[in-house]
């Protein structure tokens, strides 16, 4: 499509003022490696929480969320919805034990809580692991929504959709360090909610997108009232109850490690928690990015996507049947297409593609989209699509509103990753000398690095689902760990570096290795799928090895040095059961007041009370259920008022 003036203005206009925002802190966050990766530890709640939620808000999760609602139905969100109780978990117990460590990344809490070699190899291998290797990857997700929305709505090739995207965020992510991101976060979060809002009035007021005038037209659609539902009905069995929902709330919850849902807190949730002026400043800035996060953001993306099923409906069931069946038949022509498919003639190129997006359930998207490349062509690109009909002027607000949300992101995890090579690697075992300039200059560097390895990445990716599934696998049985740490004096060093090898060990052999081995075939003849599906299989299997793995390596090593968990206990003061033989055996005070994590968990599990009513009530104030929708508002305003008053009984500095 062709885009007009006025919208490439605002866009342009929008591009510059961001630079400008962000580079503003230039000169502040040159001073020192602090003041680049911490803003000098200096920034009030409200700012970091608008910023902790922008970094959540990358271009990738609209396609997300559209791929999920398409095939899943809403229901599927309970896939991340269910990491809310990680967050308020963070929120009332882990955002002040963070605070009060004064570190200058999260991963030093390793040479704080573990001593000597293995606690020195843990924090080096994870400052390369996260920071490079596992960064990259995530922000390879989210230039692959770039490089879709680029295909679908300017027809834009890859390379220079990632050329295009990358300019500005290379400018003022470098030159303005972590206060010149958190600065463009508020500004980018604002844009990007108008634009994700108008998107969907759009979508449902408009009688070009579907013929759809009203919500009531939306919500009389057979495909869209399939897919309604907040929760798994009974109609898919016991396997679809336990994957969509009782599995993540019940487990992968506490048990899975994920970006910006870590449970016990971390990565760039932990750095601006690290950067709050003080305790009170850190568990407002987490509690904010919860309820912006959970309760605000996602209606207006599952509305444009409920309605893309009217735009670009699913392939019905028989003709995905009969698309595979010719696939089967000429498989001799499907395998010309493959090797090279621009020695076809045009004609046979088509029908091949056509064929093998019908098989894949995206024949209407595949119709809409002729330019867009086979390996893009997934329900994820929907999103996009439903953008592209936006009229002109509101098209050019909500590219940027989509621009922002990458930016934002990105640039979050450039910070995030840039200060894991500096000040857990570089600083700690390269050059342990290093200067405040020569420290941002290695940051600076290391930024443009991953951003260029991260769009090669990008490249060989094909969809966000798919990689939030290998994220959540990567991640799955280290979590209760990460919990416990913080108040069972038995973990040591060896419990992570077994954690983190098992898991990976895991997910490696279940993408690459169970496949040839018949792993699948042989759950499913067994009748294992009636009760999950593979993918609930493979986290369940990981977190049991992992978990499994790591207490046995508890057990099996020797505890850390009685002097090293005697400092932590007192510099953290995170007592309860779990240090009560260290307090002893050093003779350490009890805190004063007792121990809070108990208020702490009632405060984390009132919270999601609040937060999952009003998201519900929200739903169902647009779903039309206008009783039931006030009804739930209610009680999410009275649990919220609930929360403060226990929220004051947690001992904050």
């Amino acid at each position: 499509m062709k885009i007009s003036w006025v919208d490439a203005a605002i866009i342009i206009g929008f591009l510059l003022s961001v630079i400008a925002v962000g580079s503003a802190a230039a000169r502040r966050s040159s001073k020192s490696a602090s003041d680049f990766f911490l803003s000098g530890r200096s920034m009030p709640w409200w700012l970091l929480g608008v910023s902790m939620v922008a970094c959540t808000f990358s271009c990738d999760t609209p396609n997300l969320v559209t791929d999920i609602v398409r095939t899943q139905g809403v229901s599927g969100n309970w896939a991340w919805w269910a990491f809310l109780l990680t967050g308020m978990m963070t929120v009332f117990v882990y955002a002040k034990l963070w605070r009060r460590s004064a570190l200058d990344t999260d991963l030093g809490f390793y040479e704080i809580r573990y001593s000597g070699r293995p606690a020195a190899v843990l924090r080096g291998f994870r400052a390369i692991y996260l920071g490079v290797f596992f960064n990259i990857m995530i922000m390879a997700t989210v230039s692959l929504a770039a490089i879709k929305i680029g295909q679908v709505m300017f027809g834009l090739s890859p390379v220079m959709t990632l050329l295009c995207a990358s300019a500005g965020v290379a400018v003022y992510a470098t030159l303005g360090g972590l206060t010149g991101s958190i600065w463009a976060d508020f500004y980018q979060y604002s844009i990007a909610m108008v634009g994700a809002v108008f998107a969907a009035v759009y979508a449902v007021n408009s009688a070009d997108v579907g013929g759809i005038t009203s919500l009531k037209e939306l919500f009389a659609n057979a495909d869209v009232q399939a897919r309604m539902s907040m929760f798994p009905s009974g109609a898919g069995g016991v396997s679809a109850l336990m994957t969509v929902l009782i599995l993540p709330v019940a487990v992968q919850w506490w048990n899975v490690w994920y970006p910006g849902a870590e449970p016990g807190g971390g990565g760039y949730i932990a750095q601006r928690m690290l950067s709050a002026k003080d305790e009170k400043n850190a568990v407002g800035a987490t509690l904010l990015f919860n309820f912006l996060h959970y309760a605000m953001r996602p209606w207006p993306w599952i509305i444009v996507a409920l309605v893309s099923l009217v735009q670009f409906p699913m392939t019905p069931p028989a003709e995905q049947a009969a698309a595979r069946a010719w696939l089967t038949e000429n498989a001799a022509v499907v395998e010309q297409y493959s090797a090279a498919k621009e020695r076809m003639p045009a004609e046979a190129r088509a029908q091949v593609r056509q064929r093998k997006a019908d098989a894949a359930g995206v024949g209407s998207l595949a119709r809409a989209f002729p330019k867009v490349d086979d390996q893009f062509l997934r329900n994820d690109i929907a999103y996009p699509g439903m953008i592209s009909t936006m009229p002109k002027g509101w098209l050019g607000l909500i590219v940027a509103s989509l621009i922002a949300a990458y930016m934002s992101t990105i640039a979050t995890h450039l910070n995030w990753g840039s200060s894991y090579v500096v000040q857990d690697f570089y600083a700690r075992f390269v050059k342990r000398d290093l200067t405040p300039k020569q420290a941002v200059a290695v940051g600076r560097g290391t930024m443009l690095a991953l951003l260029v390895l991260s769009g090669l990445v990008a490249l060989w990716m094909r969809n966000a689902k798919d990689s939030f599934d290998i994220l959540l696998q990567i991640g799955a049985g280290t979590g209760l760990l990460y919990i416990l740490r913080w108040f069972w004096w038995r973990i040591n060093a060896w419990s992570e570096i077994s954690a983190m090898v098992i898991s990976f060990a895991v997910a490696c052999f279940f993408q690459w290795g169970a496949g040839p081995m018949g792993v699948e075939s042989a759950m499913r003849d067994a009748g294992w799928f009636n009760v999950m599906d593979y993918s609930a299989w493979k986290l369940v299997i990981g977190i049991l090895l992992t978990t499994a793995g790591w207490l046995a390596v508890t057990y099996l090593t020797p505890p850390e040095k009685q002097e090293v968990l005697a400092r932590f206990c007192s510099k953290i003061r995170a007592g309860g059961p779990g240090w009560r033989k260290v307090e002893a055996a050093s003779d350490l005070p009890k805190a004063a007041g007792g121990w809070d994590v108990p208020t702490g968990l009632l405060c984390m599990m009132v919270g999601c009370l609040a937060v999952w009513t009003a998201l519900f009530g929200i739903g169902n104030l647009l779903y039309g259920a206008s009783l039931l929708g006030g009804a739930l508002c209610a009680v999410s305003v009275a649990s919220t008022i609930c929360l403060m008053r226990l929220a004051g009984k947690i001992r904050l500095s």
